[in-house]
């Protein structure tokens, strides 16, 4: 098959040339954009799975929504080293722009509370230290700058909101690896959105996190849970799976058999990544057209080898010695596979037995590896690896 030809796309956060299976995330959406435009109040969105199930990818189609309907948007990617005012302060400073500037003076003004509000980023820094926004209007002193985050961003989600609602339009935050946000950090935007949902603003934050997310936004308000229309992102089902394989195919003259189509769900276990990184080896490999499930089996190893050096390795080699073992330990406990995916969790005590080891002297290793993103708890004394089928990886890498 000609390699330039080849339709499959995978990479982290890239749109797939098909976009399968997440047919009711967007019709969803669409009327969410639809209702808000009415007037209509709408709770704002979080979206929550594994790694390599198109969240990032989802989320950007839900923006590219949003901009059609020609709403003021913004996205911005948490991480446990920063605070969230600068990122946010430029995703709202691009939103806000998109908008257009039918009312001039308003407009100006709310760009000078979003300045006094990204300023306050490193309140003890020099003047000639302190982050720039690049937001070329004076700061509105005594708004968003108090200092304290939940404050400040209640105000200011306020401000833009009523600006976007003069507009008659909307404005919508797209916020990816939500779970990494501060907890202080959190506990603002849910109070914050708890603000705009009450009086009906037009500005909605859609999040994007790992299956842990809702227990992290319940710990910090207990109303979270009623805040947030949840959608768990998941493995596409066989339908959705032979359509991210067959449609992008067809549009280059080329198909797969059926035994092909099994072959491929039965390894990739539906995962959109998965199916991404097999469908562009089998692509590469096969000698013609339709492609069968023995042009599977021979391309399998060449997606597993660059799978293991860029999807799996890369997030291995960033553990120490003791939290490898913790790994290792976790893999051989979830040995038992369901249906090509791991167990949804095992219990951290089985973990600790398995390794000889008591479950105290484990905690900095799981701490750690819960820090990194490596693996979540979802629930009490139960841990899992945030990636698909990482146990599996770890269980071939302990044979070699």
């Amino acid at each position: 098959m000609d390699p330039v030809r080849n339709p499959y796309a995978p990479g982290a956060g890239q749109r797939p040339p098909e976009l399968a299976g997440r047919d009711a995330e967007l019709l969803a959406f669409d009327v969410v954009l639809e209702r808000v435009a009415r007037g209509r109040s709408e709770r704002s969105i979080v979206l929550t799975g594994l790694r390599g199930v198109g969240k990032t990818v989802l989320l950007n189609a839900l923006r590219s929504a949003a901009v059609r309907a020609g709403w003021g948007t913004g996205k911005l990617e948490a991480r446990p080293d920063q605070s969230l005012r600068r990122p946010l302060a430029a995703a709202l400073h691009v939103a806000i722009r998109e908008l257009g500037g039918s009312h001039p003076g308003a407009t100006e003004h709310v760009l000078g509370v979003l300045r006094s509000f990204a300023q306050k980023d490193s309140p003890g820094a020099k003047l000639r230290e302190r982050w720039q926004p690049g937001i070329e209007v004076a700061a509105v002193p005594g708004r968003a700058d108090s200092g304290d985050i939940e404050i400040d961003l209640v105000e200011l989600f306020g401000d833009v909101a009523g600006l976007a609602a003069d507009a008659g339009r909307g404005i919508a935050i797209f916020l990816d690896e939500m779970q990494d946000l501060a907890p202080a950090d959190v506990s603002a935007l849910c109070a914050a959105c708890h603000e705009l949902s009450q009086n009906g603003l037009p500005l909605v934050v859609v999040g994007a996190g790992l299956p842990h997310l809702p227990a992290v936004l319940s710990a910090s308000k207990s109303y979270s849970e009623r805040l947030f229309r949840y959608a768990r992102i998941d493995r596409l089902d066989r339908a959705a799976a032979d359509r991210a394989l067959q449609s992008p195919a067809r549009d280059e003259g080329a198909d797969f058999t059926p035994d092909g189509l099994a072959a491929m769900y039965e390894i990739t276990a539906g995962y959109p990544y998965f199916i991404q990184a097999y469908g562009k080896a089998v692509w590469d490999i096969a000698p013609g057209s339709p492609i069968t499930a023995a042009d599977v089996r021979v391309a399998a190893p060449e997606a597993e080898a660059e799978l293991a050096v860029g999807f799996f390795g890369s997030r291995f080699e960033r553990a120490t010695p003791a939290e490898r073992e913790y790994l290792y330990g976790m893999a051989a406990t979830a040995s038992a596979e369901q249906n090509g995916a791991e167990p949804e969790s095992v219990p951290t005590a089985a973990v600790a037995e398995f390794l000889g080891r008591k479950p105290q002297s484990l905690s900095p290793a799981r701490d750690a590896l819960l820090k990194k993103g490596l693996i979540y708890s979802g629930a009490r004394g139960q841990i899992a690896f945030t990636v698909p089928h990482f146990g599996r990886y770890l269980r071939a890498q302990h044979l070699d």
